[in-house]
């Protein structure tokens, strides 16, 4: 009687562990599938991110171009207003190109007055020559170089002989060429703030118009 209670108990026991195993089995599952639940909500959301982006990606690019076509207009309208009109706030810069008037201003106490404009003439055309020159911006294996360097001896000379503000302004119209166009050397046109001395943006640029505009319309009326 007592062996067939021990087999019994042993079979009860057997039983329970299997119960346990089985219980543990389900809970294991059902956070496996709550798991793979979240991985697969994670992906939908990874899914949707990327597809946002994308869209984003497009439309800025979009934005971009049609940016860059209004910029191009308006680079036309200022060119042709600066013909009629000297006295305009936004202007078309030549990108590379050494700003005479300063560059003049500058060398205004280092030469002699009584020779002084063909002086200024052969000076400015020497250094817009070499401005447009490729050792300046580009090496040897034709990489660009970065950035200028400003303890050329050209530069230094030029700071010895004709002052700081004059090697000041060649300097700043070899990094925009550097900028620009270091490897043809062009004269790019951008939009100018000539009050500020800097770029323009469009938004800027459109403002400026309104304005133009709208004083324009009160003087007729």
């Amino acid at each position: 009687m007592a062996k067939m209670l021990q087999t019994k108990q042993g079979e009860i026991n057997l039983r329970l562990e299997q119960l346990e195993e089985s219980d543990v089995a389900d809970r294991a599952k059902e956070e496996l599938d709550e798991i793979i639940a979240k991985l697969k909500e994670k992906d939908e959301e990874i899914e949707f991110a990327d597809s946002l982006n994308q869209d984003l990606v497009v439309k800025d690019s979009r934005t971009s171009e049609e940016l860059e076509e209004a910029k191009k207009e308006m680079i036309r309208a200022f060119e042709e207003r600066s013909r009629a009109r000297s006295n305009l706030n936004i202007v078309v810069k030549k990108m590379g190109e050494l700003d005479q008037r300063a560059f003049r201003a500058a060398c205004k106490e280092k030469i002699e007055n009584d020779d002084f404009e063909g002086e200024f003439a052969l000076l400015y055309s020497k250094w817009q020559y070499e401005i447009e020159q490729p050792e300046w911006y580009i090496d040897d294996d034709g990489k660009k170089k970065e950035p200028i360097n400003e303890n050329d001896e050209k530069l230094q000379a030029l700071k010895a002989e004709s002052g700081k503000e004059a090697h000041d302004r060649v300097l700043r119209a070899l990094r925009e060429m550097s900028e620009y166009s270091p490897h043809d050397r062009c004269l790019e046109p951008e939009l100018w703030d000539f009050k500020k001395d800097e770029i323009a943006t469009v938004p800027e640029v459109a403002a400026y118009l309104v304005k133009q505009w709208r004083a324009s319309k009160k003087k007729r009326t």
